[in-house]
């Protein structure tokens, strides 16, 4: 740990960014806990939660080719802070979402929220590299997953709590608050002098479509840029099912005691448990895989590949669990694939993909990884009200098999591309 309490400590820049995420994250914990309370209360059928999830993530893919755009032709320090004051008041509106007839002002507020959220997180995973020197991107990243993580534990177990006991009103005030803060940590950022009007012609939003000619030209690229999108469209669905297996199979005992409280929902304590267990997985398993791969780029590779066998495996336990530990068990292998392939993805990129093209890399990225992320959640909806939820499961698990054999495939193609002796990648449009 002593590495990464050191860029903590010699890198004021990455600090504030580090700080900023840190109080975010954990409202993001306390919101989705929140709005998966107020969906559970006031419907009662699996396809109203993957509305949920839906709303989260079309106003992603939607949004982002225009958001990259914008993160590489204007200052990102400011998009980071417009986007969180933004959120802050954003949620706030979620107050007044009180019975089944306002449902569709629940769904337009999170629409709302996350258009946002598309337009901060490009631009975020863009100036971590304008702040962080590349030698420590792999840290840099590790943190990240690691600071997200033990947010979605703290945040979930904290949420879960608060969720149960005080009202889903109370965390979305919270949540609010977070952003406010990360608006403030990230206004003390010093980022490098870059003019961004001369990144891109002065074309419009359609500027966006010279991202996608790059990544064309540099299929390696590419390939790495859905990474994420692969291993989200097997994740996604889970997103969905755990919520389901909290309320319904997993329940704790409605009345059991939590520093004093009464905990009138079990099946948000359960979620809250489960989300913890996630934030473990996620946040130590890409330390360790780093701990015993390293930083060099083939190994990089390598660790994307073990992720995504871990990431299938640990969906097939949940498929199997009879009991809380086992489907927690599940969990923590489940995660600890998706946070290896999620972290070392992200340093590849960062790594390769110059300046003037990486807010629409990371966009393009990411519209990917919400377009799979929402078909994954549509189908496990209406697939464990069509089939229940342990075939659902098991489905999605057999789907991590067949895209990581043809990730085993692809992986054998590209290791020449990042040999340590290699020259450098082109970059045909630089």
């Amino acid at each position: 740990m002593r590495e990464y309490l050191n860029l903590l400590r010699t890198n004021p820049n990455y600090r504030n960014l580090w700080l900023g995420s840190v109080i975010s994250q954990l409202g993001d914990w306390f919101n989705l806990l929140a709005s998966a309370e107020i969906i559970t209360d006031l419907t009662s059928n699996g396809v109203a939660i993957s509305y949920l999830f839906l709303a989260r993530f079309l106003p992603l893919f939607l949004f982002s080719p225009l958001a990259g755009v914008l993160a590489d032709r204007f200052s990102r320090k400011k998009i980071l802070i417009f986007s969180d004051v933004l959120r802050a008041l954003t949620v706030l509106g979620f107050l007044y979402v009180r019975s089944s007839q306002q449902i569709w002002l629940f769904y337009v507020l999170t629409v709302m929220q996350f258009l946002l959220s598309a337009l901060f997180t490009p631009a975020r995973t863009a100036v971590l590299a304008n702040i962080v020197a590349q030698e420590d991107l792999v840290t840099a990243n590790a943190l990240d997953s690691l600071t997200w993580s033990t947010m979605l534990a703290l945040g979930a177990f904290l949420g879960g709590l608060v969720a149960a006991a005080f009202g889903a009103e109370t965390a979305f005030v919270l949540d609010s608050l977070t952003f406010l803060v990360s608006a403030w940590c990230i206004s003390r950022i010093v980022l490098p002098v870059v003019d961004r009007s001369l990144n891109l012609p002065q074309t419009g939003w359609l500027d966006f479509i010279d991202g996608f000619r790059y990544l064309w030209h540099e299929p390696f690229i590419l390939a790495i840029a859905l990474v994420k999108a692969a291993g989200s469209l097997v994740w996604g669905g889970v997103n969905v099912l755990e919520i389901t297996f909290a309320e319904q199979v997993f329940s704790l005992d409605g009345s059991a005691l939590a520093h004093g409280l009464r905990i009138e929902d079990g099946g948000t304590a359960t979620l809250g448990l489960i989300y913890m267990i996630s934030g473990l997985g996620t946040g130590l398993g890409p330390i360790f895989m780093r701990r015993w791969l390293g930083d060099r780029k083939q190994r990089i590779l390598l660790g994307i590949s073990i992720g995504f066998v871990f990431l299938f495996t640990g969906i097939l336990l949940l498929a199997s669990a009879m009991s809380l530990p086992s489907y927690l068990a599940g969990t923590l292998v489940r995660t600890v694939g998706s946070g290896t392939v999620w972290v070392f993805s992200a340093a590849l990129l960062q790594m390769l993909v110059p300046d003037r093209f990486r807010g629409r890399v990371f966009a393009f990225e990411f519209a990917a990884l919400t377009l799979t992320q929402s078909i994954s959640t549509f189908f496990a909806g209406y697939g464990q009200d069509i089939w229940g939820l342990r075939q659902t499961t098991a489905v999605l698990g057999f789907l991590g098999l067949g895209v990581t054999l043809v990730w085993m495939v692809l992986y054998r193609r590209l290791r020449p591309f990042v040999a340590e002796s290699s020259p450098p990648l082109p970059q045909t449009l630089d």
